[in-house]
């Protein structure tokens, strides 16, 4: 990283560039001055030691009034070489002036002003000087104001680019914090949907058997109680990402899935086809959010059916399927809509690559999500397990 002038620097600089041109110009005066010699300079007085203060007084106001600030700078230094005075670090204020403009912005400012000033040096040394320079003169000049310009386009061309990037990444962080807050609410209906529609079965199950058959009513009360308890503890580890001291990805892995199953109900069953392996976080996190939001709808839609969770695990993808033999009673909770479960795991399956399907499939419904994973060494990804 580029080290910054100390803070001091900026608002001392006007009184370094004074103490510049006026000590400087007292050296560098002393060989230009020959009193018999017709090319001699003029000597310092009041009048050369104000010129030589404007200038540098000039730049107290570079940061408010930036052309202001260089066209008295320009006026100044014409006005000092006009009257004859010596050579010298006069220049500096005038270069300083011209730098400022073109980093502020006021480019067509600088440049009108470096052609007048480079016209005015060559009209001074053409015709009011006894012995007039010659082309090499001007061009050396011109030279000297076109690498000052070339300079501050250089440093004003980075500093945009340093800006630009800073706001690609000002704009990238807020893109990432609403994509975890998009993945946050997803992850929140996921665990919420699967939970309440657990407990509001139970709890319908209960209250229908609680008279008769309440051994059975207190099996559906256990559910709950586990299934509130499940819901509260996941809500917490989703709820803690958002701490700055807390990872910043939720924790629902593949890992987890036999305790999902056997929340789910003993009608649930798991599969498993190919060789297990670890898989990146986000292919695990969509399996297992896709299979707790098929058995949601189960549990929702189609209460009583038997299900079967299969992972097939290929080459080069892993197959999730979730398929149910149909409803045996009405479902509890079939007249409350469809909700956003399906293009929900649709989006989640997409957003990795993958794609998802889900339908009737006789005697019930199923859906089946195929989500690429990184190819097995040596494998042939023609194969499919089942």
């Amino acid at each position: 990283m580029r080290a910054k002038p100390p803070h001091w620097v900026d608002p001392m600089l006007p009184l370094l560039v004074g103490m510049a041109q006026v000590w400087g110009t007292l050296g560098a005066q002393r060989p230009q001055i020959h009193p018999a010699e017709i090319q001699s300079r003029i000597p310092l007085d009041p009048l050369g030691f104000a010129l030589l203060a404007a200038g540098p007084l000039a730049l107290v106001i570079r940061r408010a009034h930036p052309v202001l600030t260089l066209w008295s700078a320009v006026v100044v230094t014409a006005l000092y070489v006009y009257k004859g005075y010596s050579y010298g670090p006069v220049f500096i204020s005038p270069v300083i002036a011209l730098f400022n403009a073109v980093l502020t912005g006021h480019r067509r400012a600088a440049y009108t002003a470096a052609g007048l000033l480079w016209l005015g040096f060559v009209g001074y040394a053409t015709w009011l000087l006894p012995l007039p320079s010659g082309w090499v003169h001007h061009a050396a000049i011109g030279a000297a104001l076109l690498v000052v310009l070339t300079a501050a386009e250089v440093v004003r061309a980075r500093r945009e680019q340093r800006a630009e990037r800073e706001r690609v990444g000002r704009e990238e962080a807020r893109r990432q914090a609403s994509e975890e807050r998009l993945s946050m609410a997803q992850e929140l209906h996921d665990v919420l949907g699967h939970s309440i529609s657990l407990i509001h079965v139970q709890a319908s199950t209960a209250l229908h058997l609680i008279d008769e058959h309440p051994e059975q009513a207190r099996t559906a009360l256990t559910t709950i109680k586990q299934a509130s308890k499940d819901v509260l503890t996941e809500m917490r580890s989703l709820l803690g990402v958002l701490r700055d001291d807390a990872p910043r990805s939720p924790t629902a892995d593949l890992s987890q899935l036999d305790e999902l199953i056997e929340r789910s109900g003993p009608h649930v069953v798991k599969r498993v086809s190919g060789t297990p392996r670890p898989l990146p976080p986000g292919v695990e996190r969509a399996a297992y959010r896709i299979v707790q939001e098929s058995l949601t709808n189960v549990t929702k839609h189609a209460p009583g059916a038997r299900a079967t969770v299969t992972l097939a695990y290929g080459p080069d993808r892993l197959t999730v399927r979730v398929a149910d033999s149909g409803a045996t009673v009405p479902g509890a909770l079939s007249g409350e809509g469809g909700g956003n479960g399906i293009p929900g795991m649709r989006e989640r399956a997409t957003a990795l690559g993958g794609t998802l399907t889900a339908g009737p499939a006789e005697p019930g419904f199923q859906v089946e999500a195929l989500l690429p994973i990184p190819p097995v060494a040596g494998a042939d990804s023609s194969e499919d397990p089942e």
